[in-house]
């Protein structure tokens, strides 16, 4: 009997779904596994051999001493580096066929993963016409950032995805090449997050994390309290994409507001 080759497209799709899953999740009982598996007429054992086939090609979990299985083809190999080299492409592609094809999947359940909440007081009229923009590939990108750190905020450790979010390191509208890129993203409770954002934090590239003197000298002192024991700390290394030096570096330079005394 010939063996099925796999396809550039069930490739896109296998990749596209590795990059969003902890390394200790690549098994064939994972429900998404299973989904992929029946989008394109595999089996789940077969979908979780490819999964692992594909960390043998990811420098970090090689450097980090775990394996992957070590039967990558040409195929993979292409498509890894396509990946790397035009995210936005390739995440879009895969988003549009991965999305089109729940439509005809059996419901099932599957993780929690919650969008970021978010609340601001409402100020404006009773009524309103909303439009709402969806950002392609934006779970994608979540849900791979979270990945990259084991699914726990990089700062503090918390583990609970629901109070995670996936904080862009230069804005999405700012870098149109890096918006899915995982490498352009922490791990970061929603404090953090907001902190970040905002330029009260900072990371520099050597994993150290600076809190600005607006939160380590602040007139109440839990404030005080809560961030200063983060000063200086170093976050969770990354454990499938290495921190980008000239984005963090953007970040230090251009957001965070005691940029002239980085230590």
């Amino acid at each position: 009997m010939a063996i099925r080759r796999w396809t550039e497209e069930e490739t896109r799709l296998a990749l596209y779904l590795y990059f969003q899953l902890p390394f200790g999740q690549l098994d064939q009982r994972n429900p998404e596994i299973q989904k992929l598996a029946h989008i394109i007429g595999r089996s789940n054992s077969s979908v979780a051999m490819k999964l692992s086939n594909f960390a043998s090609l990811d420098p970090k979990i090689v450097e980090s001493g775990r394996k992957g299985l070590s039967g990558a083809s040409n195929l993979d190999r292409q498509m890894w580096a396509q990946f790397y080299n035009d995210w936005t492409s390739l995440v879009s592609a895969a988003e549009r066929h991965w999305d089109q094809a729940e439509v005809t999947l059996p419901t099932q359940r599957v993780k929690d993963v919650a969008t970021p909440f978010s609340y601001e007081p409402y100020q404006g009229a009773s009524s309103i016409q909303a439009t709402i923009e969806k950002r392609v590939g934006q779970k994608f990108f979540r849900r791979a950032v979270l990945a990259n750190f084991d699914e726990r905020c990089c700062i503090t450790g918390i583990a609970d995805v629901r109070l995670l979010n996936a904080s862009h390191i230069k804005p999405w509208g700012l870098d149109e090449i890096n918006r899915h890129n995982p490498a352009n993203g922490f791990a970061l409770s929603a404090t953090f997050d907001r902190a970040f954002d905002r330029g009260l934090i900072t990371i520099q590239f050597d994993g150290g994390v600076n809190i600005s003197r607006a939160l380590r000298e602040n007139h109440d002192g839990p404030t005080r309290d809560y961030f200063s024991r983060y000063h200086r700390m170093k976050i969770l290394d990354p454990v499938r994409f290495a921190l980008n030096k000239d984005i963090v570096e953007w970040h230090n330079n251009n957001v965070y507001i005691d940029r002239l005394h980085l230590t």
